[in-house]
């Protein structure tokens, strides 16, 4: 049969667009649909503009902790309007290279939502087009739970174009994004509450890893509520009431919700083709990415295994290499290296301790806390808190994990030593860079084993 297309895309986001391009690259003639700007959620709603906030709130701190090194200024005052706006330059201009980025080796784009019409038909707008593969890589989008007033309440998409900063937020939820907005909105000067349901916050993370980083956020100046949940949000007097589950009401300018992503498949019509979901939408695939439809394959957060923009780029190059040269796709989804830009910043890669336990490992666990050496001088009471977890057997290091600054910086380099199989001793017998927080990894010593 005569198809449109050899792969047609729906979705432009990091993973789409990777897929496309290589693949139209090597010849395949390829098409992508796209209802949104160009780059997905990380170029447009996610970690770029957010990581420019970071940026942005990080300011905030240099006039107070600049004194102890000699320097003075006059009060700092912050416009709101000038770092949005920045922001939304900087994505249109990227926006522009991800068009390029496209169309240079020959992808069409396709301007609007892409819907399944049958195993080899995606319907875009009133076009009907035909391909021989279709990718799904349309990612996922924020949920929020039912409830009275959740009307009310801001996700982390709108917090990219707000028209004004609220003088107060309610931040919900215990995630990355959640506690990565709360460092945010406390930086440029909002008073900010972090209220999650459970007691610890980071759930999946390093339980040294979930405490310590809780115990800094409140430190930092960010109010942490744990054990807490919304029971309605009414509008008041042109802010939030907020009445909790345990009886308390509380005012805020704003509420955020940020409890979690599920994957964008509603208006896909994945069942009318007869690809299977999971409870969430998530589409179940095979190791190839293959779904229960053999001509449509599914890469990224659509399909809720991890949801990282570079997994769904690494997904999209070995789909490709299974297609084209015939690599059997062997992803390594224990040893992802991440980071979350809260305030202090987040670095893991490998396993937790607790995971380490579960799986059967005899471990031994190094980790230490300390004052950076910056922080002598500026005043600043926060610390660093750092983690190696060590087979026993093998002395091979099983996960590294840091909370302080440049933690996602350090984090990349430890990934590619433990992606490799490095040893404790490796570690060891490697010289440190003096004098830096991350040689602290290179100098544990029995006197920093954990007693477990």
């Amino acid at each position: 049969m005569e198809y449109q297309y050899d792969l047609f895309v729906i979705g432009a986001g990091s993973g789409g667009v990777r897929a496309s391009r290589v693949a139209a690259s090597k010849g395949f003639k390829v098409g992508v649909a796209e209802a949104q700007a160009l780059g997905g959620t990380c170029v447009n709603i996610g970690c770029v503009p957010k990581k420019l906030f970071v940026y942005g709130s990080e300011f905030s701190h240099v006039t107070e902790q600049a004194k102890g090194y000699g320097w003075s200024f006059e009060k700092p005052t912050f416009d709101w309007a000038t770092l949005r706006d920045n922001k939304t330059k900087e994505i249109e201009r990227l926006n522009g290279i991800y068009k390029n980025l496209l169309e240079n080796p020959g992808v069409t784009i396709h301007q609007g939502y892409g819907e399944l019409v049958d195993a080899h038909t995606v319907k875009v707008g009133e076009e009907l087009i035909t391909a021989e593969r279709i990718l799904i890589a349309v990612g996922a989008k924020p949920f929020v739970p039912e409830f009275s007033g959740n009307d009310l309440v801001l996700v982390s998409d709108d917090m990219f174009f707000l028209e004004k900063l609220p003088k107060s937020i309610l931040v919900v939820g215990g995630g990355y994004i959640a506690v990565e907005f709360a460092g945010i909105c406390n930086g440029l000067g909002v008073e900010t509450t972090l209220m999650y349901r459970g007691d610890k916050l980071l759930r999946g993370f390093d339980e040294d890893v979930r405490d310590f980083a809780s115990n800094e956020y409140a430190r930092a100046g960010v109010n942490v509520e744990l054990n807490s949940d919304v029971e309605k949000i009414e509008a008041k007097d042109g802010q939030k009431q907020v009445t909790l589950k345990d009886g308390r009401i509380l005012m805020f300018d704003e509420v955020l919700y940020a409890t979690g992503r599920v994957p964008n498949t509603s208006s896909l019509n994945l069942d009318a083709v007869g690809i299977e979901t999971a409870k969430n939408g998530a589409i179940i695939v095979n190791d190839r990415y293959q779904s229960s439809v053999n001509s449509v394959y599914a890469i990224g957060d659509v399909t809720d295994r991890v949801q990282l923009t570079p997994v769904a780029i690494k997904e999209a190059m070995a789909l490709i290499g299974y297609w084209f040269d015939g690599i059997e796709p062997n992803f390594d989804y224990d040893n992802i290296p991440t980071a979350v830009f809260s305030q202090p910043p987040i670095g893991t890669v490998g396993l937790s301790e607790q995971e380490a336990d579960k799986r059967g490992y005899d471990i031994d666990v190094y980790q230490t806390d300390f004052r950076a050496m910056k922080h002598t001088l500026s005043g600043a009471q926060e610390r660093t808190f750092m983690k190696l977890v060590v087979d026993r057997s093998t002395d091979k290091v099983l996960g590294a994990h840091m909370v302080g600054d440049y933690a996602g910086e350090i984090i990349q380099g430890l990934g590619i030593a433990i992606k490799a199989g490095a040893t404790k001793a490796h570690f060891d017998s490697t010289v440190g860079v003096h004098p830096t927080s991350a040689e602290e990894f290179v100098t544990f010593s029995a006197g920093s084993l954990k007693k477990r």
